[in-house]
């Protein structure tokens, strides 16, 4: 290597008290990369030094060494092949002399650095690759966060390979020690955080370091550090077991303040890792007593969280300069549970070093509040998108029956629409054409189904669609056109859906509430003499199959031939529920019931 690109390397790395006097939104980095080009072969080190120079060296990430494959230099903005010959073990086993030993996760470092050595291993244990990682330390980077870490609340990192989580727990843990004066100790499984050796890297500061002599020991290690040393807080980089997550709860009931980072992208990602999530309390399914469904708007069978979290805040790192905050994750662990969409507090660091804080907006915008209905079966309470999404204006069962609303449910631009001169244009959107004509002629409800969406006065599509922000629904609310969304894609929530709209017309023309069909001297559930057999017993089927969903009990359908008992077990089966035929001819008739695999 020249001693003009030596130079070059070495003028990167500053003294770390210079560093430290720098203004927080200066971004000050030391890397010792001159110690990392001395163990790679001259060769490789020479074509890692022109390409530094020809990339920018602060953009190199790490080098690869693969036997029998050309060596590669990869920057944040590609890979770069280093040299034309390939890769042999006389390299592999150079680099592998110089360096410290590998730990049982497979990976070394040298000492006094941040740099980390990744080795991969054939069957016989012998290596045949190397990921050779450019550690840095950089000043600056706690300054988007650090009013959240002199709370002295718990605190934990998520991000993706590479984003810098490893690179903000070492800084937090050096303002901590140096500049709030904690008392802090770093659990330091791989001495990725501290560097390798038994002197920790100047950048975690006065922080004091535990290593960990196995990975499977980590927990272990860190209960020893509360135990024996009296931390107030403690520093853990990759907490990824179910045994480690015990580990940091116990921590965080003992009053010690815990940073730390986790496998996953987003909180979501945390919740749906059984291992870990614990982290956030836990998840367990709760059944409901028929009462308390009916009072929540919600089935009987749900998912709550177990315990208060173990970390009072989540950061999703976005990148450098960009996090979302989740800053109470109890509530915002609730939230997703039921159905709604967090709203984190998004953070942004410009050039001039400034952090604006804004807070992500809502799924629904307030100006769209009249446009957006959600059509249930059970309880007036609004359900999963109340708490979470307060654009949505919820239309519970109470006022889609016509019981306790006397007036038109139409937005007030609608006004007028819903006659037999004018019927009310509906298009759906992943909703059973069929199903809606039919409740449509069964409730006897002046509207018409259109099959162009720019022709509707309203749309109706069904949960997940909406959530997804599908175009036409996109459409639809940019013009202005009302949103309607089903749980369901059943007759019983699009009976609902039109009982509600409209008000009745008068004695003679009042649409029958489902409680006057349950009244009337027709056995419930049979098919109407004015109605098609067929579609009418669909129809029942889809309100057994609605019961069930929500928890009710097995419910018998009126007798059917075998032909139309058959479509009805085949509905039962699509929704994953159980049926049988009871009876005898001429009176044989469906059971559906809740799965008993379910």
């Amino acid at each position: 290597m020249s001693a003009e690109a030596t130079a070059k390397w070495l003028d990167s790395s500053q003294e770390w008290h210079r560093d430290a006097m720098r203004p927080m939104y200066e971004l000050a980095s030391t890397d010792n990369l001159d110690v990392l080009l001395a163990v790679l072969p001259s060769d490789i080190s020479q074509a890692v030094a022109e390409a530094g120079r020809s990339e920018g060296y602060d953009d190199l990430v790490e080098i690869v060494m693969d036997l029998g494959r050309v060596p590669e230099a990869r920057f944040q903005s590609g890979e770069l092949p280093l040299i034309a010959r390939e890769v042999d073990r006389s390299d592999l086993a150079f680099v592998e002399a110089r360096i410290g030993e590998f730990g049982g996760d497979n990976r070394a470092g040298i000492e006094r650095t941040l740099h980390r050595i990744s080795a991969i291993r054939n069957r016989t244990g012998e290596i045949v690759g190397l990921t050779c990682r450019v550690g840095r330390a950089v000043y600056g980077t706690i300054a988007i966060m650090r009013d959240l870490v002199e709370t002295g609340q718990s605190i934990l990192l998520l991000g993706r390979p590479g984003v810098g989580k490893t690179t903000l727990l070492r800084e937090t843990a050096r303002v901590l020690a140096d500049e709030l004066h904690k008392r802090v100790v770093v659990v330091d499984t791989s001495n990725e955080i501290a560097g390798d050796g038994d002197i920790p890297h100047p950048a975690i500061g006065r922080a004091r370091r535990m290593q960990v002599p196995t990975p499977t020991d980590q927990h272990g290690v860190m209960i020893e550090a509360v135990e024996n040393h009296m931390p107030q807080v403690v520093v853990i980089d990759e907490i990824g077991t179910e045994l480690e997550a015990m580990a940091a709860r116990t921590i965080a009931e003992r009053g010690v303040q815990l940073i730390g980072t986790a496998h996953g992208n987003t909180l979501e990602n945390l919740m749906m890792n059984p291992t870990l999530a614990d982290l956030i309390g836990g998840i367990q399914s709760v059944t409901l007593s028929d009462e308390e469904a009916r009072r929540r708007g919600t089935q009987k069978s749900i998912l709550e969280r177990k315990a208060p979290p173990t970390f009072d805040t989540i950061i999703e790192i976005i990148d450098r300069d960009q996090v979302a905050v989740h800053n109470n994750v109890a509530t915002t662990v609730d939230i997703i549970l039921r159905g709604g969409v967090p709203r984190p507090e998004l953070r942004q660091r410009g050039n001039d070093g400034e952090v604006a804080i804004t807070v992500a907006p809502r799924v629904v915008g307030v100006q769209e509040r009249e446009n957006v209905r959600v059509i249930g079966r059970t309880g007036t309470r609004a359900d999963a998108f109340d708490d979470a999404e307060p654009g949505f204006s919820v239309l519970g069962s109470e006022a889609l029956s016509g019981g306790a609303a006397t007036e038109n449910a139409l937005p007030t631009n609608l006004r007028g629409k819903g006659t037999d001169r004018r019927p009310l244009r509906i298009y759906p959107f992943g909703v059973s054409r069929n199903r809606l004509e039919h409740a449509i002629q069964t409730s006897r409800a002046p509207a018409i189904v259109v099959r162009e969406a720019r022709d509707a006065d309203i749309v109706l599509t069904l949960k997940n669609y909406f959530r997804q922000k599908a175009q036409p629904v996109r459409d639809a609310e940019s013009r202005g056109t009302p949103v309607y969304v089903l749980r369901s894609n059943t007759g019983v929530q699009m009976e609902q859906l039109l009982t509600g709209l409209f008000p009745p017309r008068g004695d003679d023309d009042r649409i029958p509430s489902r409680e006057a069909k349950s009244h009337s001297d027709v056995p419930p559930g049979a098919p109407s003499s004015n109605d098609d057999p067929l579609l009418s017993a669909i129809a029942e089927a889809e309100d057994a199959i609605a019961t069930v969903i929500d928890g009710g009990s097995p419910v018998q359908l009126a007798p059917q031939v075998s032909r139309i008992r058959q479509i009805q077990h085949q509905l039962a089966e699509r929704y994953a529920l159980a049926s049988r035929s009871r009876g005898r001819e001429p009176n044989r008739r469906v059971e559906i019931s809740r799965s008993s695999l379910r």
